[in-house]
């Protein structure tokens, strides 16, 4: 039986993607790891591996070929011992391509998939269907033929119904396939479980054309949105819309940081060429302290799950690092365990792989928080939009010296301004207020976190 290949999901939130290359072409042999396609995200190009072997009998998504739906057919796989022509012919119709592109964009729009999507890989057949058809997993195609088990007795519980391995369990060989339910009934009890959608409130502004009609033409130029804009732009209404923000501000002394920072890097070990094997910044004492805050005050170290909130126990903390045309928040795993000079050195590899998008998705997904640093802007203090699931983020201004009246004295201070944005579902004021609290306390007694 012919093998499909459907355009996988290599991230959590990925729905679409665009093929930017074939690696294999039609009649080439295909082994298990082979690499068949180039396949980008709106985060990053990724290459895909087959999990099964054979011979590419059909491609039906041309390479160049933008916005292809995750479960799409995109090419046809012929089994051992399958006739090729027979295999292509049979499925060249399963699934029209779409339009190829003149050329591959540079990423593709992505959102939040749903939780159904099958696992990275190129192979993963598609669901039970009609017409005596059944789709199963590679991994139980094989264990049924090793056991003589008929697939067509089993009914799937994996992805729209496909036959995964554990549907195989205690399975015998040489079941005859059960009766299938009356229409009537197979109609009706699907409508009884399941109950009607919630009608949900969407908020639509002007179209293009609109909006275009508000300016004279020739006195603006149109600049096409890629895939990582349109993600960044439909991910921020959504969270505006469905998350539930409030915002508290506080002010951190940075003299005692100041200096431990600059002894701590005085004190660095050098390499063999004579460099510092590291250099802390204020803003890795920034990821530590607030690591640290939420193991102190572990209920805000949670994430909003619709029905339930997720409680973390580690503190993985997203740092926002900005690239031509959007952003990463790549995910310091961990960071409350780490030392400084290991989330110094870890940064500094993260920010560097996000600026040429060689992120993993496993790299930027998680986390509970994450930090946005405009310091280095100038900018003395700013909000930021939560990026959802997590449940706050920290906008950090520029550190600075100000006149503070301490004592009845006025005294200069080295002073930044923080701001935390919080998801009310997941904390109140209080909680909030206790988790900002705990992170300038580590600020401004900065050797805490070094013990």
């Amino acid at each position: 039986m012919p093998i499909e290949i459907l355009m996988p999901a290599l991230s959590p939130t990925m729905e679409k993607g665009n093929l930017a290359k074939w690696l294999k072409k039609e009649g080439d042999t295909v082994k298990s790891g082979d690499v068949l396609a180039e396949i980008e995200t709106d985060k990053a190009t990724m290459e895909v591996e087959s999990i099964d072997e054979g011979v590419l009998a059909k491609i039906l998504v041309p390479e160049g070929s933008q916005d292809v739906p995750v479960n799409q057919l995109i090419a046809i796989l012929a089994g051992e011992g399958e006739d090729v022509a027979t295999a292509a012919a049979g499925k060249g119709a399963a699934a029209p391509a779409p339009a190829a592109a003149p050329a591959p964009a540079a990423a593709s729009a992505a959102s939040p998939a749903p939780a159904a999507a099958p696992a990275p890989g190129a192979t993963a057949p598609a669901s039970n269907g009609q017409g005596g058809r059944v789709f199963a997993s590679p991994l139980a195609r094989r264990i049924a033929k090793d056991k003589g088990i008929d697939l067509g007795s089993l009914s799937g519980s994996g992805p729209h119904g496909r036959i995964v391995a554990r549907d195989l369990e205690g399975a015998q060989p040489g079941a005859k396939p059960a009766a299938a339910p009356a229409p009537a009934a197979a109609a009706a009890a699907p409508a009884a479980a399941t109950p009607a959608p919630k009608a949900t409130a969407a908020l639509t502004g002007p179209t293009a054309d609109q909006v275009k009609a508000m300016f004279e033409a020739g006195t603006y130029e149109e600049v096409q949105l890629d895939g990582m804009r349109k993600t960044i732009a439909r991910r921020l209404v959504e969270s505006e819309q469905l998350t539930p923000h409030f915002y508290l501000t506080v002010d951190c002394d940075l003299d005692d940081l100041m200096a431990l920072r600059e002894q701590v890097n005085a004190n660095a070990s050098k390499d063999k060429d004579g460099k510092p094997s590291y250099r802390v910044s204020v803003n890795d004492f920034i990821i530590k302290a607030l690591a640290l805050a939420l193991q102190k005050v572990p209920a805000a170290n949670a994430v909003w799950a619709e029905d339930r909130i997720l409680r973390m126990k580690h503190s993985d903390v997203g740092v926002a690092v900005a690239i031509d045309g959007g952003l990463y928040a790549p995910i310091v795993k961990k960071a409350e365990q780490k030392t400084l000079s290991t989330i110094s050195n870890e940064m500094r590899d993260l920010a560097a792989r996000a600026r040429t998008k060689k992120l993993k998705p496993e790299e930027y997904s998680g986390g509970s928080t994450s930090v946005s640093n405009l310091g280095m802007m100038g900018m003395r203090n700013f909000t930021a939009i939560i990026n959802a699931p997590q449940s706050s983020i920290l906008a950090v201004g520029a550190s600075e010296q100000r006149a503070v009246v301490k004592g009845g004295e006025v005294k200069v201070v080295t002073q930044m301004t923080v701001t935390m944005t919080c998801d009310h579902r997941v904390m109140d004021g209080a909680l909030g207020a206790e988790l900002l609290s705990a992170f300038k306390g580590f600020i401004e007694k900065p050797m805490a976190m070094l013990v």
